[in-house]
């Protein structure tokens, strides 16, 4: 069985794991991870590529969350137990599934993620429009710039290209660059957490896991309806639930708003 590729910042006792949303990787928490272990010497962070991801791309199918969750449960028996989880998008929707497989978890905080299941994406066209983009890639490109120009040619922002490009590689005959990417793979994992419910572990009364869902003000990710549902929860557990808003910060919170999330972090850890 493979295991994880990560990496560990710090050297405490405690374990914050940070999981990235799709197509990311445990590199893009790399900044705050640090951040955040040296406000809190206690903890230590381990920053994990999930499933066909980064680095950890040789994982058999099925690509599901709970296989998601079992690498994670076999990664957590080489280096120890994780204390505490961060996950963004789809990492936070992995986040309460192993809360819910893993009761013991200390903390776990859901950054923009919402927790029902949504069938027709909604809310997430964006992600889905890159995901088929990334299906028309040619096999290389002479430089990544070539490869971020393709992107913006194709509707994304330069942001979203300059982002992937982080997983543009030289190819392994050393002829041009190349992302390495199983498109097949990234669908599977998106069906398994389009369908996925997980609201009954945000509502769970007898969840001993302290709970922080965190939305963005400008985000559209969770809706109304499901704003006003995280709020109940928080309102009827309120030691071991909550819900809070960022202003000012879209879906990537920690990009567009480091500085107020990670306050907010650090409060509640």
């Amino acid at each position: 069985m493979s295991l994880l590729a990560h990496s560990i910042v710090g050297e405490g006792e405690r374990t914050m794991l940070f999981l990235h949303g799709i197509l990311g990787s445990g590199a893009n928490w790399r900044s705050f991870a640090r951040r955040l272990v040296d406000a809190k010497p206690a903890w230590r962070a381990v920053l994990v590529d999930l499933r066909k991801h980064g680095a950890s791309q040789d994982f058999l199918p099925p690509h599901t969350l709970a296989a998601c969750v079992s690498d994670l449960q076999t990664l957590a028996a080489s280096i120890g137990r994780f204390d505490g989880v961060i996950g963004h998008s789809f990492g936070g929707k992995i986040a309460l599934e192993l809360v819910r497989a893993e009761p013991a978890t200390r903390i776990a905080w859901v950054l923009d993620s919402s927790p029902g299941a949504r069938p027709d994406r909604r809310g997430s066209e964006s992600t889905m429009q890159i995901v088929n983009m990334l299906s028309t890639l040619p096999e290389r490109f002479d430089s990544r710039d070539a490869f971020v120009a393709y992107v913006e040619e194709h509707g994304a922002e330069r942001s979203i290209a300059m982002w992937l490009a982080m997983n543009v590689r030289p190819a392994q005959d050393g002829n041009g660059y190349a992302m390495r990417v199983d498109v097949p793979a990234l669908r599977a994992l998106l069906d398994d957490y389009f369908t996925r419910d997980a609201w009954p572990v945000v509502e769970d009364a007898a969840r001993r896991t302290k709970l922080h869902i965190v939305a963005g003000g400008n985000s559209s990710v969770l809706d109304v309806g499901e704003s006003a549902r995280a709020q109940r929860a928080s309102n009827a557990h309120p030691e071991t639930t909550w819900f809070h808003v960022i202003p000012n910060a879209g879906h990537w919170l920690h990009v567009d708003q480091p500085d107020a999330l990670f306050a907010l972090i650090a409060e509640y850890t």
